[in-house]
């Protein structure tokens, strides 16, 4: 005979063993390492730049920390899911706009369909790629519009929106990652944390790391404190209480 109805049986093998269980909003659990790693710096609510916001709470690597208390700076060119962040992230502050990666201040954005949104780009040849050669997994994509996008940059929005420097800043641009991490003035703007979109694909079915863009934080005094295949996140050295 149990001691335990069955109600009372899974309540209690819930509040045991899943109480501690925490729920990410990431593609790969980002969110929740990035959470853990500002608790080890001892920045309680983190100021942030997401650049390529997109959804304000689905794939997001910064809605963990809205949701904690935490705002800041969301860049978003498309002007549907710029709507949404608007409407879902009371607290930041959301632009309509891209980031600089050149010397342009506008530039061709290439609109995926509602279900691939995630690719959007202003790389042309991440568009080509997508449209044409596609993965054996993901398929390929028709580029629905091209919209004539305003780029603005980088540091006069962390000039403009932050006392000092966002404690974190995350890049998914679909191929101009490194472009864009290349314009940040670094010696007036150190954030402690990035996360940046470290997987590329060459080929239809060969992924491959872009060992450039990890050599280039590398040089700029960040050490590599996790990574997830997809997303590399990188921390300043000296901002890391326990790295030599």
């Amino acid at each position: 005979m149990s001691f335990f109805s069955k109600k009372n049986l899974k309540k209690i093998i819930t509040n045991t063993f899943f109480r501690h269980l925490r729920s990410s909003y990431s593609q790969s659990g980002e969110d929740i390492i990035i959470s853990d790693l500002f608790t080890r710096i001892g920045i309680k609510y983190p100021s942030y730049l997401d650049i390529g916001a997109n959804e304000p709470v689905a794939l997001s690597n910064t809605y963990r920390l809205y949701a904690k208390g935490s705002k800041g700076v969301c860049i978003e060119p498309n002007p549907v899911l710029y709507k949404k962040l608007v409407s879902k992230r009371k607290r930041d502050l959301c632009i309509n706009a891209g980031i600089a990666f050149d010397e342009n201040t506008e530039a061709d954005f290439y609109v995926f369909p509602k279900e691939a949104h995630g690719l959007n780009t202003f790389s042309k040849t991440d568009a080509d790629f997508w449209e044409h050669t596609g993965t054996e997994e993901i398929g390929k994509f028709k580029v629905e519009q091209i919209i004539k996008t305003q780029l603005i940059n980088i540091n006069e929005v962390m000039e403009n929106h932050f006392s000092s420097h966002p404690n974190f800043i995350n890049i998914d641009v679909e191929g101009l990652d490194l472009q864009i991490a290349k314009t940040i003035n670094f010696e007036k703007f150190n954030p402690e944390v990035f996360c940046v979109e470290t997987l590329g694909f060459a080929g239809a079915n060969k992924e491959i790391k872009n060992q450039d863009l990890i050599d280039f934080f590398l040089s700029k005094g960040y050490f590599i404190f996790a990574d997830t295949y997809i997303n590399t996140i990188f921390c300043r050295k000296d901002a890391y209480k326990n790295k030599e």
